[in-house]
């Protein structure tokens, strides 16, 4: 690399859909490799390879584990080995985690002890028990770099809007937020009612699985100070919730369904708009996109698309689409996996399709009172396309994923801004902007340019404290929707938090 040094290496553990997005994020990045992978799924963990790791290169065995642990085992043996003075391949700077949400506690604690550089999908896990003992593994290896998937802090987007707010001052002082995160109506049903994050027994709530980044977001606009200044975090004093499971129940399922529990055996698969051969086929295969969330169903039919095999992908997907449960199926098999053809209305999902979320604060010497509310909901036609409103004492914002309009009431002027997003980049640039941001920290450090520390808040901007602590916000949220009260922040982070801690 023209006398610099070599690019970092990673391990992506976990080769689904987000596992592709960041290793195609690291790779466009041209400042890291992906040197190696690991997953269970043979099919998954040599697309990944063939994609990003050995299309240029010789295929190795230590580019491929099929399981994380084996990889521990090598990089142990290759520690051994290199302190005994043989000749060995370069071990990998940091890691990608991005198994399933349960797993991260089990990866996360056993990477730390290795020292290795940590970027984490999020949610960090699915419970405050495994948050805090994420931290408490990071905090006691070796000082590391780690990295959450909050991805809507590092949109270019979401980056002017934070500047406009914080050091620009361009509406003065906060008093409210509106936040929205639609989900959109078909996201939902193929995630939360179809797919893995649809039941909160095996999952989580989907306030945690889809939007713990809208949480972080409120916060870190709202609580968090501007980087290197002495300012100090403005915490919430309380925050409610309310939300409920309301259209995906079997009490709504239309009469003209009948006894169906899979769409290609359903008289009405034709008109119902969740129809699965509409969802997956006529409104993606059909017209070319064989990427999520068609890959999520079969991955072997975007693979069979992509090699010019149309047909043959289109009934692969259908006949996947097609597999179904009788009456006399195990509760335990069926809820094993998920159902990509199985009726909206039949489902065993129990997470919220509507939740509002209130987060207030009180004045606290320089900071004054404010208000935050969100609201996730299902049934939109935007699709995660964010947007809100930011009342001031002297202006007004209003933003979506692409614009920021700014109306300042002193001038009566108005300003839009339209910040340039990325291409082929989800999130509006954000998957990008954080591999970006990590890699640059991992860099930072082994170049002997800063300290953890100093990489940590330059690129990242976040502290593992930081990221417990949204992660409790919405655990504190989900507390107060169940019981139906206003939790208070210093008490319920008192008992739950710092008492977890110790």
């Amino acid at each position: 690399m023209n006398g610099e040094q070599p690019r970092l290496r990673f391990l992506v553990v976990g080769a689904g859909s987000r596992g592709n997005s960041y290793a195609r994020a690291l790779v466009d990045s041209n400042l890291g490799i992906v040197d190696a992978v690991a997953d269970p799924i043979t099919f998954k963990r040599e697309q990944l390879g063939a994609r990003h790791i050995w299309h240029s290169i010789p295929r190795c065995p230590e580019h491929e584990f099929e399981d994380w642990r084996d990889y521990i085992k090598y990089e142990q043996q290759r520690r051994k080995d290199e302190s005994a003075g043989l000749q060995v391949r370069p071990g990998v700077d940091g890691v990608f985690i991005c198994v399933l949400d349960h797993q991260h506690v089990e990866v996360a604690s056993a990477m730390s002890p290795l020292g290795l550089h940590i970027m984490c999908e999020k949610p960090l896990a699915t419970n405050l028990t495994d948050c805090l003992r994420i931290q408490r593994s990071i905090e006691a290896g070796p000082k590391s770099i780690f990295a959450i998937g909050h991805v809507l802090r590092y949109s270019p987007h979401n980056m002017l809007l934070r500047h406009l707010v914080h050091e620009q001052r361009v509406i003065d002082d906060v008093i409210s937020i509106e936040h929205t995160e639609p989900v959109g109506w078909w996201h939902f049903s193929h995630s939360y009612v179809r797919g893995n994050w649809r039941k909160e027994s095996t999952a989580a709530p989907s306030l945690l699985t889809k939007s713990c980044h809208d949480i972080d977001f409120l916060l870190w606009m709202l609580c968090s100070p501007s980087s290197g200044s002495n300012e100090t975090s403005h915490l919430p004093s309380r925050i409610s919730s309310t939300g409920s499971l309301k259209q995906f129940r079997r009490s709504r399922k239309p009469a003209a369904a009948k006894e169906a529990t899979n769409c290609l055996s359903c008289d009405i698969q034709d008109s119902c708009i969740f129809s699965a051969p509409r969802i997956y086929n006529d409104r993606h295969q059909a017209k070319g996109i064989t990427k999520w969330p068609v890959d999520i169903v079969n991955p072997k039919v975007s693979a069979l698309h992509a090699s010019g095999h149309a047909s043959q992908a289109k009934d692969l997907l259908l006949a996947t689409l097609s597999e179904d449960y009788t009456p006399t199926t195990p509760q335990s098999e069926i809820g094993a996996r998920s159902w990509y053809g199985r009726c909206v209305w039949e489902s065993d999902n129990d997470v919220c399709d509507d939740q509002y979320v209130t987060i207030e604060w009180a004045d606290s010497g320089a900071h004054l009172a404010k208000t935050a509310n969100f609201h996730m909901i299902a049934q939109s036609l935007a699709q995660c396309e964010r947007r809100g409103r930011i009342y001031g004492t002297t202006g007004e914002i209003s933003y979506d994923s692409k614009t920021i309009t700014v109306h300042d009431f002193t001038s009566d002027s108005t300003r839009v801004y339209n910040p340039e997003v990325p291409a082929n980049s989800h999130h509006g640039g954000g998957d990008d902007g954080l591999t970006q941001q990590f890699v640059k920290a991992v860099s930072g450090v082994k170049a002997g340019e800063m300290s953890v520390e100093e990489a940590q808040v330059k690129f990242l901007g976040c502290t593992v404290e930081e990221v417990v602590r949204s992660h409790a916000a919405v655990f504190a949220a989900e507390e107060a929707r169940r019981e139906g009260k206003v939790v208070d922040w210093e008490e319920w982070w008192s008992a739950n938090v710092e008492n977890g801690v110790s």
